[in-house]
């Protein structure tokens, strides 16, 4: 291995790292906004007004902002620096600002007047006061959605610069105003008042996020000039692949307001459930499918040489990176479904949310594991096709993952427990079920698309068998051991089986000769 080989891959190592210690931070102050937002709201009415008018401007801060950006802007923004040509890099960054400002502004001016017709799309079946509050609840979030898409032409800007920490855990002080505003006002206001107050403090937050992050970014633009450079071939290549990510957002983003819109008709709390699953979903997703995707996006699209070093390169990096993603998420999947009851209790079981709470989050938290490897894995073969200025592909697997979840959706959620005579609140569990189902066919066409254009990447069935076989075993021990632990509390309880359900996987791995990825082997260095 060359010099400058091994100085990349502990470049690229140390940025996952970054990313992953930035959205670690980001994600665990998240889990007590969550906490806190469970102990006032429960499965409430509020909380699912509350869920509702969240999810509808955050589809502008998704469709045009950090998953958009990372595709279409990065990998020009990093091969101008990585050609040196650090004008041009500058003054791509410009011009791409200066557009996102023009459409997000109109955008935001839209979505307030027209809220009560984009309630009426994505919940229905939201009726009287909960629809009411909704509505309110939406114009008062709308302009924050904008200052998160700024905060995301940050992350692009400071990721090709290969700084990460930052911009990760920049959400950190978003999370930090809304919980301030549940625990100053908590006590004081009912629950339409409160959530009002949560969305008001979410603003605030939003406008912080891009406040912490501006500075760093003007000092690698400056001079900054916010002017339209559309006439240069980079703008243009940036708009051109802008488009099928745009709408290969959008097309995922329609089947997660398709879920919101099917759960708006199943019983009140339905809604709220699966905001609370889809929270703890994204843990792995983002620790591990999104840091790891994130950091290595720049490094692929910096990639220079010959066609075939470009492929090698490529393949090497998607095997190593297969590889970590496997190690953390597996498990994490497995613990969705057997021991999902004790993650749930330990992250939201307070005030209002009570045990019926925790069974009902628990199922549609189970049903998400099962798609939970394919949907971070196929991120990194996503960034694989954007290094290589390649967007349609992954647009037209979106279609077809989109197309089966639609359709399994509505089938899983409302038809099948009729016919099956259970509760209807399982049909929100079978939204997370068909979603997962839908993501590994889209992880499969990704995969094989991809081996085709650059060769087979290395992989390892026998090791992934060997990690299936260490996480169900230990879940099972850890199972055991919550009916025997003598302590009942949320709190003790699910901590400590979570802790023994850790220690026995790496144990179980470690026997079963799969070796830890790098960054836990510095950590048991440094602990023994």
């Amino acid at each position: 291995m060359s010099e400058t080989t091994s100085h990349k891959k502990l470049s690229t190592r140390a940025s996952a790292v970054a990313v992953a210690a930035g959205i670690l931070s980001s994600r665990l102050v998240g889990l007590v906004r969550e906490r806190a937002f469970a102990h006032f709201f429960g499965n409430s009415a509020a909380a699912d007004a509350f869920r509702a008018a969240f999810r509808i401007p955050n589809f502008l801060q998704n469709l045009f902002g950090e998953g958009v950006l990372s595709a279409s802007f990065i990998p020009v923004y990093a091969r101008l620096r990585a050609e040196e040509r650090h004008e041009d890099a500058a003054k791509l960054a410009e011009a791409i600002f200066a557009l996102l400002f023009l459409v997000t502004s109109a955008l935001v001016l839209f979505g307030v007047f027209a809220a009560p017709w984009l309630l009426d799309a994505i919940a229905p079946g939201f009726r009287g006061e909960t629809r009411l509050l909704t509505i309110r609840l939406i114009r008062i979030l709308f302009p924050g959605a904008a200052l998160l898409v700024f905060s995301a032409w940050c992350l692009g800007v400071l990721n090709s610069h290969r700084k990460f920490f930052l911009s990760y855990a920049a959400p950190v002080i978003w999370n930090v105003a809304i919980i301030v505003a549940l625990l100053w006002k908590g006590g004081h206001q009912d629950e339409a008042q409160l959530a009002v107050s949560a969305a008001i403090g979410s603003v605030i937050g939003s406008g912080l996020q891009f406040a912490v992050q501006l500075p760093t970014v003007l000092r690698l633009l400056w001079p900054l000039r916010f002017k339209l450079h559309l006439a240069t071939e980079h703008v243009r290549t940036v708009v051109r692949n802008f488009f099928p990510v745009f709408v290969s957002r959008g097309v995922v983003q329609i089947s997660a307001y398709v879920d919101s819109m099917l759960s708006s008709y199943l019983p009140v709390g339905a809604f709220a459930a699966l905001g609370y699953a889809q929270t703890l979903n994204s843990l792995p997703v983002s620790l591990f499918g999104m840091a790891i995707s994130a950091a290595e996006l720049p490094a692929m699209s910096s990639e220079i040489g010959t066609q075939e070093e470009i492929a090698a390169a490529l393949r090497q990096r998607l095997s190593t990176g297969l590889q970590n993603i496997a190690f953390f998420v597996i498990p994490s999947a497995v613990a969705f479904v057997v021991l999902g009851d004790m993650i749930v209790s330990t992250i939201y079981r307070s005030g209002r949310f009570g045990g019926g709470d925790v069974v009902i989050v628990w199922r549609v938290l189970a049903g998400s594991g099962v798609g939970l490897l394919a949907s971070t894995s196929g991120r990194l073969y996503s960034s694989a096709f954007y290094a290589l200025r390649n967007t349609r592909t992954p647009l037209n697997f979106a279609l077809i993952r989109v197309a089966l979840t639609l359709a399994l959706g509505y089938f899983f959620a409302l038809p099948l427990p009729r016919l099956l005579g259970i509760d209807h609140r399982w049909g929100v569990a079978g939204l997370t079920l068909s979603a997962g189902m839908a993501g590994w066919v889209e992880y499969t066409l990704l995969r094989r698309a991809l081996q085709a254009q650059i060769g087979v990447v290395p992989s390892s069935a026998s090791r992934s068998v060997r990690l299936w076989l260490a996480a169900v075993i230990a879940a099972l021990i850890g199972y055991g051991v919550k009916l025997i632990f003598p302590i009942k509390k949320a709190l003790v309880i699910g901590p400590s089986v979570l802790i023994i359900f850790a220690i026995c996987y790496i144990g179980l791995a470690a026997l079963m000769g799969i070796a830890l990825p790098a960054r836990l082997r510095r950590l048991a260095r440094r602990s023994s």
